[in-house]
């Protein structure tokens, strides 16, 4: 079993990470954009197919068009980490609360294909 990793998505805020780190530094919290990550602007299936490549599950606010470009890599054979999908309406702190709660208590495997709402409650 492997341990979460999360790559943010761009439009995510970047006070995310730092706040992730700060309460968990052995958590592995990547951002588009970041060196070895895709870059930015990268089509959402770049990144799906990065994170499903480097073991990442994806956090991101793309409520929108996330989901079929999930269904899309999964109907072609392929494989993904998981994606948490943000609302929008969720606080700062509840959005680390539930990422953190996620990472301690779960595998990679445990969210393998699977598009994941948050708040999971």
């Amino acid at each position: 079993m492997s341990e979460i990793q999360y790559l943010l998505d761009e439009h995510i805020n970047p006070r995310l990470r730092r706040a992730l780190k700060l309460a968990a530094p052995e958590l592995v919290v990547w951002m588009v954009g970041d060196v070895g990550a895709p870059p930015l602007q990268s089509l959402d299936p770049e990144i799906i197919l990065w994170c499903e490549t480097n073991g990442f599950s994806l956090v991101t606010n793309n409520r929108k068009s996330m989901p079929g470009h999930l269904h899309d890599h999964l109907s072609e054979g392929n494989h993904m980490p998981g994606i948490f999908v943000v609302d929008s309406n969720l606080s700062y702190k509840e959005l680390i609360d539930e990422l953190l709660l996620i990472w301690g208590a779960s595998f990679a495997e445990d969210h393998m294909d699977q598009l994941i709402y948050l708040p999971i409650r």
